[in-house]
């Protein structure tokens, strides 16, 4: 049964044109479809793209400032993009971290991560691990507070925002104070109530694309007992330790059910977690339709908990 009389009349037009990613098809056409045209950069934020060194090679990072600072140390977010493990570029993302540098007083850098199926897990995981020990060594050279670091990210990205948060705590560091995975990409099972409700090839995301993505990511002949918790977050059995975390999903979105899973275990383990659940809404119905007062909504929302985090 279709979904489409559920979702928010502000959103359905978007909803309905949607073409759809054709993964397994025409991966590079998908791909196409997150480019962003020009968008006119915000003369309140200096923006520049650096090479860093990577887990094999060099990676690009993007970094992104208040136009006029003083000498201040300012907090700072990394912020790892979405698309399913599988597309995505920090550019897609200017106007989200020059909003974020704006609202939330600091500095964001975004990673640039290997995406698969060219590059299977765990490039991806490796490189946003990378690009936060690099982003805290250099510290001094960026102005940024150490006591003060997030990370955060949305779909595949909040998958990889949890995935990381994870793994800088068993490391032992570097150091994060809150992490935002937005309606996060955490369990490949595909077993939830909600991945069998997507399934229109118009939607922004289905249980087809779920199933290639991960598929993609995950390379083939894993054993599914075997899979690490930094490649599918959901198989962690210990969420204790983490740190303060916002999220927020559609009630339309095929991440619903493990996003609101993740949620109850984390507040069961004892981490203060803010949650949001917006009726009517599909995945990444804000960057879709941004304009639409639900997606000002929230976006103010999650702008707001990341500037309350940095600056405590």
């Amino acid at each position: 049964m279709s979904i489409i009389n559920r979702v928010l009349p502000e959103l359905r037009q978007a909803f309905a044109h949607f073409p759809g990613f054709q993964f397994e098809e025409n991966l590079e056409w998908s791909r196409s479809l997150l480019l962003n045209p020009h968008v006119e950069k915000s003369e309140h934020v200096h923006t520049i793209s650096r090479m860093i060194p990577g887990v094999v090679g060099e990676m690009l990072v993007k970094i992104y400032e208040p136009a006029e600072r003083n000498r201040d140390k300012l907090p700072a977010m990394l912020w790892i993009h979405g698309g399913g493990y599988v597309m995505g570029h920090p550019d897609m993302d200017d106007v989200l971290c020059e909003r974020f540098v704006q609202t939330a007083g600091c500095v964001v850098v975004s990673v640039d991560y290997r995406l698969a199926p060219e590059h299977p897990y765990p490039a991806a995981i490796e490189d946003c691990y990378a690009g936060l020990v690099w982003m805290t060594d250099e510290a001094e050279s960026l102005g940024i507070d150490v006591n003060r670091v997030a990370i955060a990210g949305a779909s595949g990205g909040g998958g990889l925002t949890a995935a990381l948060a994870l793994m800088v705590r068993d490391k032992g560091g570097p150091s994060i104070i809150f992490q935002m995975p937005l309606y996060p990409m955490l369990d490949n099972r595909n077993i939830t109530p909600s991945s069998h409700e997507n399934t229109e090839n118009h939607a922004t995301w289905n249980r087809t694309n779920n199933l290639a993505a991960w598929s993609m990511y995950l390379g083939e002949g894993n054993d599914d007992n075997e899979i690490s918790p930094y490649a599918v977050p959901s198989r962690t059995e210990n969420l204790a330790g983490l740190p303060p975390t916002y999220t927020c999903v559609g009630q339309l979105d095929l991440f619903r059910d493990e996003t609101i899973e993740y949620v109850t275990r984390l507040a069961q383990a004892g981490v203060d977690v803010e949650f949001h659940l917006y009726p009517g809404c599909f995945h990444c119905f804000e960057v879709f339709v941004p304009e639409a007062e639900v997606s000002q909504r929230a976006i103010q929302s999650y702008m707001d908990a990341m500037a309350r985090a940095l600056h405590p």
